[in-house]
């Protein structure tokens, strides 16, 4: 896995309406291995926040969601280039 992938992972990992499920559909890590890369690339205490933020998140794991499932952006978002939101 390449550093812009691993990135990637990592950012969405923080995001609170990124389940799992769209990390496993576009990088094939399930959520065990998202777990062990952030061990790895985050110092102590980040990870031990992160952990801390996602255990209790219901919408990071999508059975969990009480909101339409399926839907990995924003609906204000209209397209995505190169992972970043468009212009207005």
């Amino acid at each position: 896995m390449q550093q812009k992938e691993i990135d990637r992972v990592i950012e969405m990992a923080w995001e609170d309406r990124t389940p799992f499920d769209a990390i496993l559909y576009q990088f094939n890590l399930k959520e065990q291995d998202v777990i062990t890369l952030m061990r790895r690339e985050l110092k102590p205490k980040s990870f031990k926040l992160w952990r801390a933020r996602v255990q209790g998140r219901s919408t990071k794991h999508s059975k969990k969601r009480n909101f339409e499932a399926g839907r990995f952006k924003c609906s204000r978002q209209r397209t995505i280039s190169n992972n970043s939101i468009s212009k207005r």
